[in-house]
């Protein structure tokens, strides 16, 4: 393949995905750059392989938890388990950091899941910078693309892999990999599946580069013939609150696609309760209306075995939600743990 294309899911079998494109010749000096769990399989791949990284960028260290104790990101735990040089700049464009980075003379730059790099960082390799970003971009450019994506309802996603440029996520195309989105997965099982084929678009797109095989599409060639782009915007607290004015298929697809984390929410009113009750929402189901629909966003329960609540077009049934203070449990566990005004 000498150009930016679609690579189809079936092009090789998922366990060699990228197995089949390792060159234990390759001499391209790798600097990584990336922070939470999706980053660390692509830098595995790369380390494993035999590809040479003569770096690795991370955030720096910051508190979590209850306690506020420091934690390495999930990226710094993988270098240091391997030994590698370990960069956690607070400042992309300090002088002191970019002398390191100058120092590590990598051929090319990777970025899996980080942050936005100002142009003295990306342009820097001879080889540029490339990024991983789990969208068949145009679409879905942005911070949370495998929530939007799910929440959309739509039935296929993927990664891409593309030249950084000034504009986020805009730059000219290398390769792309597509995989279905089923009706039952949730953000989770497509964020397993993308960072594992991820971890194999990121060493083919580094033999393409080594071998001087490529040829960036730029992504005005893959701009949708009807309808608009759709962003993936970052999610916040309030993004997450369930609509139970949308149609219920709308709602089960919300649900799913900020299932586990960051979880979608609510405020129900019980019986017995005084105030609402915030759960979390991890897993519900669709129930078509029979008769008369209450209006959206009325709770129906016996108070022992089920919850759900009317939407535009029918219910969802609340299968799986949390409470405040609460561990994650099926919903008729919860019911039947509560007291009339319990908080």
């Amino acid at each position: 393949m000498t150009s930016g294309a679609y690579i189809d899911t079936l092009f090789l079998p998922q366990a060699t995905q990228f197995s089949h494109f390792i060159n234990t010749y390759a001499y391209m000096r790798i600097v990584f750059m990336g922070t939470p769990d999706f980053a660390v399989e692509s830098l595995k791949a790369l380390v494993e392989n035999g590809y040479e990284v003569v770096g690795v960028v991370t955030m720096p260290d910051k508190p979590a938890g209850r306690g506020h104790k420091v934690q390495h990101s999930p990226v710094k735990q993988y270098a240091l388990s391997k030994g590698l040089p370990l960069l956690q700049p607070e400042r992309l464009k300090d002088e002191a950091f970019l002398d390191a980075l100058r120092a590590l003379k990598a051929d090319v730059q990777v970025v899996v899941a980080f942050r936005m790099l100002p142009e003295v960082v990306w342009a820097m390799p001879p080889r540029g910078t490339f990024n991983l970003h789990a969208s068949l971009l145009p679409q879905y450019r942005g911070a949370a693309p495998i929530n939007w994506a799910i929440i959309n309802g739509e039935r296929e996603t993927g990664v891409t892999t593309f030249f950084l440029t000034h504009e986020i996520d805009t730059g000219r195309i290398i390769l792309q990999q597509r995989t279905p989105i089923d009706s039952t997965d949730t953000a989770e099982t497509v964020h397993d599946r993308l960072m594992h084929m991820g971890a194999g678009l990121v060493c083919r797109t580094v033999d393409m580069l080594e071998a001087g095989e490529i040829e960036a599409v730029d992504q005005s060639q893959f701009m949708p013939t009807a309808g608009d782009l759709r962003p993936a915007p970052k999610i916040f607290k309030d993004t997450c609150r369930i609509d139970f004015n949308r149609p219920a298929a709308a709602v089960y697809d919300f649900v799913r696609g900020l299932s586990p984390y960051p979880a979608a929410w609510t405020d129900v009113l019980l019986p017995g309760r005084s105030e609402p009750l915030t759960l979390k929402v991890f897993a519900v189901s669709v129930e078509p209306a029979e008769g008369l629909l209450p209006p959206p966003g009325t709770v129906l329960t016996d108070g022992k075995r089920y919850l759900k609540i009317a939407c535009a077009d029918g219910f969802v049934k609340l299968l799986s939600v949390q409470a405040p203070g609460k561990r994650r449990m099926e919903t008729d566990e919860l019911l039947r743990g509560l007291r009339p005004e319990q908080e």
